[in-house]
């Protein structure tokens, strides 16, 4: 089997890595010519760990990121709402990694050309369409530096190529773009001394106004970590351009809306402001779709669902997309149901994912704290109850297949399988 990846971030480098372990000759073709460390915080959840754990880059992993041990949800004020465990402390045989998107993704690129050949990573190929028959599907691509087209034919073709995916609109010509939900989040990376631990994720505010930080990796100084901060807000202009990871906004734009944000166990004006660069880009998603397949072509990650960052999601289901369809492929004879079945199996949990993550999916507790206690609370038992607090966190979690019982006892993706002739 041949297949085609479109697309070299984490999702296609997952898919890649796991195409070559299943046997599959793959080719992965990238627009960007050099690919640059951009970006910054990912969260991996348990589930995407263990499948990285399983194509034998966990060491790697472990020395690149931070281990989430806890997860604090806080009211605008900083007082503490929930605190839950994560990764091995909450009974996963996995941890949770939170780490710099860039290191990822070149740790996962490395290993892809590692392990297929650099040859077969191609880039600064921006793909342009693919036409398909009864045994094999053409893609083409535009060399981004000369001009010249190159068309490359393979028994399937893998769309991993984002929120603006070429390859699904072909699939899908007449969606449009990503929808705007009326938030925009400032985002960076600064070396700063640890908080409460140093292995915690905190998010603290409420659906219009909320801060997001952990720590993603250690630092040459020894009492210093690599910590990703988040403030997002609501704003009024809808008119706010493309998404980009290098757009930058001065200090002065993020402390007008988070300012007084200073709680005893963090200064978030204070890490603003030891912060040397700091990007911005509208909070967008797609509306759910009614087939990410055609024929030999489908889609996975953000070119299949793109969701709103919420719950720690999106790279973490990216991964798990790429394993899942190479088990299919690996189990089922024919890869045009492979790609069916897979489509069937995992779009409509993506598609539900994407709707939860509009409703602001596990963290809705902080919401009604909000609206509930907007002076802030002496006792969390007397505005929400712990029932409450755990129905809503535990019923996210299953629907997104991160329950302790689904991701510690489902069988292996790959490994558990023959490999594909």
């Amino acid at each position: 089997m041949d297949a085609i990846v479109v697309g070299g971030g984490i999702a296609g480098s997952t898919m890649a890595l796991s195409l070559h372990q299943a046997g599959v000759n793959v080719r992965v073709y990238e627009a960007v010519r050099e690919l640059a460390p951009l970006g910054v915080g990912i969260n991996l959840q348990p589930t995407a760990v263990r499948e990285l754990v399983e194509l034998g880059i966990g060491n790697e992993l472990a020395n690149a990121g931070n281990d989430t041990q806890f997860l604090s949800y806080f009211n605008k004020l900083g007082q503490r709402i929930y605190t839950e465990t994560r990764g091995i402390d909450a009974g996963y045989n996995w941890p949770q990694y939170s780490i710099h998107r860039g290191k990822l993704q070149t740790l996962l690129l490395g290993s892809v050309r590692d392990r297929i050949g650099y040859q077969n990573v191609r880039n600064g190929l921006r793909f342009i369409s693919f036409e398909q028959n009864a045994k094999k599907v053409a893609a083409t691509f535009l060399d981004t530096e000369t001009g010249a087209t190159l068309v490359d034919n393979a028994d399937i073709l893998i769309g991993a190529d984002g929120i603006h995916s070429a390859v699904r609109r072909r699939i899908h010509p007449s969606e449009g773009e990503p929808k705007f939900a009326g938030q925009v989040l400032w985002r960076a990376a600064v070396e700063t001394d640890a908080f409460l631990g140093g292995h915690t994720m905190i998010i603290a505010g409420h659906f219009h106004q909320r801060v997001i930080v952990y720590p993603i990796g250690c630092t040459d100084a020894p009492n210093l970590l690599l910590t990703n901060w988040i403030c997002q807000t609501t704003v009024p202009d809808a008119s706010l351009v493309r998404e980009d990871w290098n757009r930058t906004v001065p200090k002065e734009k993020v402390l007008k809306s988070f300012g007084t944000w200073r709680f005893s166990w963090l200064d978030i004006p204070a890490l603003i402001q030891q912060t040397p660069e700091i990007f911005e880009f509208p909070l967008v998603d797609r509306d759910p779709v009614g087939t990410w397949t055609t024929g030999r072509v489908t889609l996975i990650g953000d070119a299949a669902h793109p969701m709103h960052p919420i719950g720690s999601q999106a790279g973490t289901q990216a991964i798990v997309d790429a394993r899942l369809l190479t088990q299919l492929l690996v189990s089922t004879p024919n890869p045009l149901d492979a790609l069916q079945h897979y489509d069937l199996q995992r779009r409509p949990a993506m598609n539900d994912i994407i709707l939860r993550n509009r409703r602001f999916g596990p963290e809705l507790a902080m919401q009604l704290v909000e609206e509930r206690a907007p002076n802030g609370f002496h006792r969390i038992e007397d505005v929400i109850s712990n029932e409450e607090l755990e129905a809503t966190t535990k019923s996210y979690s299953t629907a997104a297949g991160l329950d302790i019982e689904t991701v510690n006892h489902r069988p292996s993706f790959v490994t558990d399988h023959p490999k594909v002739n």
